[in-house]
């Protein structure tokens, strides 16, 4: 049974240069993970997600390479780093559209290791980056923004544990209900009570495995350069989580909740989020989509935004467009700046995705955060 849903690497040519952390697991019959195959991950990269109408006027309220290693009864798994550990760092631009507020929040965090340096297995490296896309007000998201990663550092897994895997699923969900209870606690205090909610797209990266965690319609997506077609491709690392869609519309009808017109009791247009509690009676829930994928030599960089931006771009368009800014020669840091030209391409390709979301008309707040990916 697959614990994740795990985004497959393409198969390594150097499978001897593989770096190694060793995780232990308790003694078991078969593996944890249903593995993908390469042309699985080839029609999972190629699918897009499909471009949403014009923005409403409320908000749309591998098997990584796991490698199994069996002596006798006891089992050892292996978490590969493909010979490289990535060099990652994140870029963010927010536009606040035709909003009164901005309602969305961030988190940029390149080297976050100290907050984690007893999780297990042993790390050198830990960042995080996330987007919080916030409806009814920017409470959700702001506390989102600041709570998640200190519930993450708290309950992910320490020390010597059986089944690395297991747990750290385990208190990654538990660290999202910790968040959201601790949120509609807060609210509950207030009179008005508060109705704020956010959505969240989380990538968490342990050395070069990322977890990937999502609620609601922000996303997050790789781009990866398939050398055997010499050229890029993007890869959906989370899924969207809408009242439409029919395991979610099952979930809201079974607790008396209803959908119209896409929406749940025809206003809330996510059927997962933080904070709503007006609606988690009616089926709308804070359990995030959780997957893993682990970085390449291949992988370019991660685009992680809220739906501001996926409005008017889809997966490939927003891939292509900053491709085509990172590829500009004439764009260059100005004389005198400090700024290396990578620096400079990404923040610009960054803001230029955000803006030209603005102009082709979106009218949401946008928030785009890009990481950049390189080889130590």
């Amino acid at each position: 049974m697959s614990l994740f849903n795990d985004i497959p690497p393409p198969l390594s040519p150097h499978p001897e240069k593989s770096v190694q952390a060793e995780i232990h697991e308790s003694s078991q019959s078969g593996s944890i993970y249903t593995d993908l195959d390469e042309e699985m991950i080839q029609n999972r990269a190629y699918s897009q997600p499909q471009s949403t109408n014009q923005a409403s006027s409320r908000k749309r309220s591998s098997t990584d390479n796991i490698s199994q290693i069996t002596d006798g009864n006891a089992k050892q798994m292996k978490l590969s780093n493909l010979g490289f550990l990535a060099v990652v760092r994140g870029y963010v631009a927010e536009r606040k559209g035709e909003r009164d507020e901005m309602q969305d929040a961030h988190v940029l965090l390149d080297d976050c290791s100290k907050d984690f340096e007893q999780l297990t297995p042993k790390v050198s490296r830990v960042s995080y980056y996330a987007v919080f896309d916030g409806h009814g007000g920017r409470r959700a998201s702001q506390h989102a923004s600041n709570r998640l990663h200190v519930h993450l550092a708290q309950k992910l897994p320490k020390g010597t544990v059986n089944n690395f895997d297991k747990e750290m699923k385990r208190q990654i969900l538990e660290s999202f209900k910790a968040l959201d209870e601790e949120f509609l606690k807060e609210a509950s205090k207030h009179k008005p009570v508060w109705k704020d909610g956010s959505t969240a797209c989380c990538v968490l990266i342990l050395n070069d495995t990322l977890y990937i965690t999502n609620l609601g319609d922000s996303k997050a997506i790789l781009c990866r350069y398939q050398s055997e077609h010499k050229h890029h491709i993007s890869i959906l690392l989370s899924k969207d989580h809408n009242p439409s869609n029919y395991e979610e519309r099952m979930r809201i009808q079974k607790a008396g909740g209803t959908v119209r017109e896409g929406r749940v009791l025809g206003i809330l247009e996510v059927s997962r989020s933080i904070g709503d509690g007006q609606y988690k009676r009616c089926g709308v829930i804070s359990v995030p989509e959780v997957k893993r994928c682990i970085l390449t030599n291949d992988d370019r960089f991660i685009l992680i935004a809220c739906d501001g931006l996926w409005k008017v771009f889809n997966a490939e368009q927003a891939i292509q467009f900053v491709l085509q800014v990172l590829q500009d020669n004439n764009i260059r840091p100005p004389e005198g700046s400090n700024k290396s030209m990578e620096t400079y391409r990404f923040e610009t390709a960054c803001n230029k995705l955000a803006s030209e979301a603005v102009r082709k008309g979106s009218a949401d707040n946008v928030t785009v955060i890009l990481v950049s990916i390189n080889k130590l």
